[in-house]
């Protein structure tokens, strides 16, 4: 499940530096830069990605710009399979993986809270016991000034 990303693999100048070009922008028109895996921080395309790279000791650094990822290889390191890392962004399903049960699902989910009971006041007015009483008694005292009883 999900959908792949089109990624296209492009050299740079530096035989350290690789550069990725894909088809959506992971940080809007925002430059991020990171370094360890500890900047990596949140759901963000970019910090999942960058977090991606450096946890496959293969990439010292990562920066992005919108669409374009830029790393720097680790010394000694390759670039071979960092093009599928960027294309399974996207893959919360992979082949051989099996599905949850419906048992285990179903403990995730938190059950409904119970309904608050509403209760009617003296004067008929419907309390709800979620709004606080002295909330109720300065209505009624305005409600009171305003009709003048």
């Amino acid at each position: 499940m999900g959908q792949p990303v089109a990624v296209e693999e492009k050299a740079s100048a530096s035989a350290r530096m690789v550069r990725f070009e894909t088809n959506r922008s992971l940080t809007g028109q925002g430059h991020e830069n990171f370094t360890t895996v500890e900047d990596c921080k949140g759901t963000r395309p970019a910090a999942v990605i960058s977090r991606r790279f450096l946890e496959s000791g293969q990439v010292a650094s990562v920066h992005v710009f919108s669409n374009i990822v830029t790393v720097q290889l680790a010394r000694g390191a390759s670039q071979v399979g960092l093009t599928d890392i960027v294309r399974d962004l996207y893959q919360y399903w992979k082949p051989g993986m099996e599905p949850p049960s419906i048992e285990s699902l179903m403990a995730q989910v938190e059950a409904p809270a119970a309904e608050a009971a509403s209760t009617v006041a003296s004067d008929g007015a419907v309390l709800d016991p979620r709004v606080p009483p002295h909330l109720f008694q300065r209505s009624k005292d305005a409600r009171a000034r305003l009709t003048g009883a």
